[in-house]
């Protein structure tokens, strides 16, 4: 027995590796999530996809379940966002993405819809009931049934003419598919009164069920994608008169900015609600505008894979495409632009703005301090005033206790004039005060 088996055999079948990551299982089995349906021709598929915004899986477990022999159906089915449902006569795909879920059905393609009819009636017989599918939760994104013929591609011209009558009297949008013309698609992209729209593709009987599989997920996921791209351009449209309004407010604070003709607290009010206004529009429009970038990119992966190349007389599905989806994703990268450029200009505004409340609150400050300077200034006069009338009154208070000394000296009996001796000491006095002050006044600047 070797180590792999010894493991195994131990109950522990990676104990020759570190542990796991908790998502390395998951991860892993990504790339196995959404395997392609195999489909075998004549086939239809109703294909069905709704935005599932406020909707369960509980809910559309609830619905599924409405389906034959599925009562049972329990909701941890549909926790991997993916389910494959076989049931008596067709199968069924669900699958649930961020905003929109999907529903495949495939089914034989009845009898009288084949290649050479004239514009079937593709409602009938269908594998589930009309009020199945007007049941299903949410709301309705994309709504097509793809019928999938033989037919023989090495008579382009016959088989051209089939399927013109097989749509009507309907513009046609055509493609060879892959670098060998493994297939046709055909389509006139007409939303029929039904909701549904239709697309056929044409391909030889050695085509592989996988194969066919892969064709109509590719065509399937490309209109699904195209569409969700392109409700961003709703958005776009309804932004651009907030836009232009803003525009001008903005264009209006900065020429009152620059004429000072508001005041400053005035023009940040203003300049406070267009911020405020713009950041709303930015928070409400940023996730729509980078899923529609996000989706135009899986449109361009999509057309890539088909490698189309044209019929005589049509226009390729992706040269369709592209000509009417470029102007809306190019109005809906503007806007965002737009938008972008919008918020800069107000943050370098409020820059101006606060420089200009800058400078006049310096100013303010400089003329504050020139007015404490000033009176500091008138202090220092008013203390040196005070000083001069403070040794002037303690010299006299000194000169009264001399005059009273002298007297009591007199009175005791020595020969001196008080007032002569008093007055010739008050110089003296009056030097002493001031000295003694002089010194107290250093003391406490020296400190």
């Amino acid at each position: 027995m070797n180590l792999t088996d010894q493991a195994q055999a131990d109950g522990h079948p990676t104990s020759l590796l570190p542990p796991d990551d908790p998502q390395r299982a998951a991860l892993h089995n990504e790339v196995h999530a959404r395997p392609t349906a195999r489909i075998r021709l004549p086939a239809l598929v109703v294909y069905v996809a709704v935005l599932n915004e406020g909707v369960s899986r509980e809910q559309e477990c609830e619905h599924l379940r409405q389906l034959p022999g599925q009562q049972a159906l329990a909701p941890e089915r549909l926790g991997g966002n993916f389910l494959r449902l076989r049931l008596d006569g067709f199968t069924l795909k669900w699958e649930r993405h961020t905003e929109f879920t999907r529903y495949s059905i495939v089914q034989p393609l009845p009898e009288q819809a084949g290649l050479g009819a004239v514009t079937p009636d593709l409602s009938e017989r269908l594998a589930v009931s009309a009020d199945w599918l007007r049941g299903i939760p949410g709301r309705t994104i994309v709504a097509i049934k793809l019928a999938m013929v033989y037919g023989d591609l090495q008579a382009p011209d016959s088989t051209l003419a089939l399927a013109r009558a097989w749509f009507g009297d309907t513009a046609l949008v055509a493609s060879v598919m892959g670098q060998n013309g493994h297939s046709w698609a055909v389509s006139d992209f007409v939303l029929r009164p039904s909701g549904f729209e239709r697309i056929l593709v044409v391909a030889p009987e050695s085509t592989s069920r996988t194969r066919a599989g892969r064709i109509s997920q590719r065509l399937l996921e490309l209109e699904t994608y195209r569409l969700m791209a392109l409700r961003g351009l709703p958005v776009a449209k309804d932004l651009g008169p907030t836009l232009a309004a803003a525009e001008r407010a903005l264009a209006d604070i900065t020429a009152r900015l620059e004429s000072k003709t508001a005041s400053d607290q005035a023009l940040l009010d203003t300049l406070v609600a267009l911020a405020a206004s713009v950041e709303r529009a930015t928070a409400e429009t940023v996730y729509r505008f980078s899923a529609t970038r996000a989706y135009d990119t899986l449109v361009a992966q999509r057309i890539a894979e088909l490698r189309e190349n044209a019929l005589p007389g049509t226009q390729t599905i992706g040269e369709f495409m592209q000509r009417r989806l470029s102007p809306a994703i190019a109005t809906v990268a503007a806007t965002a632009q737009r938008l972008t450029s919008l918020s800069e200009r107000v943050s370098r505004t409020s820059a101006l703005l606060r420089t200009r409340v800058d400078i006049a609150t310096e100013e303010q400050n400089q003329q504050l301090l020139e007015k404490l300077t000033r009176g500091q200034e008138l202090q220092l006069r008013l203390q040196s005033t005070v000083e001069g009338l403070s040794i002037a009154g303690i010299s006299y208070y000194v000169i009264s206790l001399l005059l009273y000394a002298a007297k009591a000296l007199k009175g005791a009996g020595v020969p001196l004039d008080p007032e002569i001796t008093v007055g010739a000491l008050v110089p003296l006095v009056l030097w002493t005060v001031w000295w003694l002050i002089r010194r107290i006044h250093k003391k406490l600047y020296s400190r």
